[in-house]
């Protein structure tokens, strides 16, 4: 049955704005999801029922279409956010403008349900503009909205995700894989579901209003590890190479500059070399999953079943043990 609640989800045509739209549908929400170009996002409709899901065009860079975006909302999820920087999607407009700009309009429209989903390591003293910019939209938001709900998760896993496809993809044409920094930043990977089911169970919950969740999955492993699990799962034996922080930064710095180039992506940042220097773990005394109700699925659970496109004969090819 559906409800009269209407929830307008910022970044819902993204990767896990894909899974927190569909958890809002299955709770039977009215989804209203606010995206830069909604003509491309049209598969999302069929999450929910006849006119369940709504999309409407909205850039968080632009105040105006976010006051349209929240209006006759009950509650709002802010997603967006981008792990490298390319023209005006920056990380100081996009986290730190863009949230404060989503609270004001919350709070402006009176809605005191408001979900944050920034990410483990937010840090206002961080080398990492990334890790900076996020700390201040966290800052923003609760300034604003003192009732808002913050999520920060570790490295988040699905079948688009842009990590475990990143090295299986990778690992099809080069003979050799990098670990940056030597491979021992510690990761606790969390499933996008979960994280979705986080979202929901914030909104749901009174508990949570003005608090502050860290969310990761049942496991944590190095970096060399997860490289070690995906080419595993893919069947196909590479050299992992240890690349010291300075080397693995004067390679970053090449890669932007190829990057600038149209239509080739960056596949390694500096601004990312600073972020894989910390671990991306939950903190010892951090709420966590747990404290929403939620137990976490686990990486070897999940992602074989995306990897295996990625095997030299796809998913009928059996691995070794």
């Amino acid at each position: 049955m559906l409800r009269d609640e209407v929830i307008t989800v910022f970044g819902g045509s993204g990767f896990l704005g894909r899974h927190v739209v569909r958890a809002l549908a299955r709770a039977g929400y009215r989804v209203r999801v606010a995206t830069r170009r909604p003509h491309l996002a049209q598969d999302l409709r069929v999450m929910g029922v006849v006119g369940q899901v709504q999309l409407v065009q909205s850039n968080i860079r632009v105040p105006a279409s976010v006051d349209r975006a929240v209006e006759g909302a009950s509650g709002v999820v802010n997603l967006v956010g981008v792990l490298a920087e390319q023209g005006r999607q920056n990380f100081s407009r996009l986290h730190a403008m863009g949230a404060a700009a989503v609270a004001e309009a919350c709070r402006e429209a009176g809605i005191e349900t408001l979900i944050q989903v920034s990410a483990i390591g937010a840090d206002a003293e961080s080398a990492s503009a990334y890790a900076r910019t996020k700390a201040e939209g966290e800052a923003a938001v609760l300034d604003t909205v003192p009732t808002a709900s913050i999520l920060r998760p570790s490295i988040v896993f699905g079948p688009e995700d842009d990590f475990f496809n990143r090295f299986a993809a990778m690992s099809r044409f080069v003979p050799a894989l990098p670990l940056i920094g030597g491979g021992q930043t510690r990761f606790q990977p969390v499933f996008a579901g979960d994280v979705a089911s986080a979202v929901l169970a914030a909104m749901e919950s009174g508990e949570a209003r003005g608090e502050t969740y860290e969310l990761g999955g049942p496991g944590i492993y190095t970096f060399k590890e997860v490289l070690e699990f995906i080419l595993k799962t893919v069947d196909r034996p590479r050299f992992l190479v240890p690349l010291p922080f300075p080397v693995s930064s004067v390679m970053a710095m090449a890669f932007e500059l190829v990057g600038a180039l149209p239509l080739i992506p960056t596949f390694l940042t500096q601004d990312q070399v600073k972020l894989l220097k910390s671990d991306n773990v939950v903190s010892d005394d951090a709420k966590t999953l747990a404290d929403l109700g939620i137990e976490g699925e686990t990486v070897e659970a999940i992602v074989p079943s995306y990897l295996e496109r990625y095997r030299r004969y796809g998913q009928f090819h059996e691995t070794e043990a």
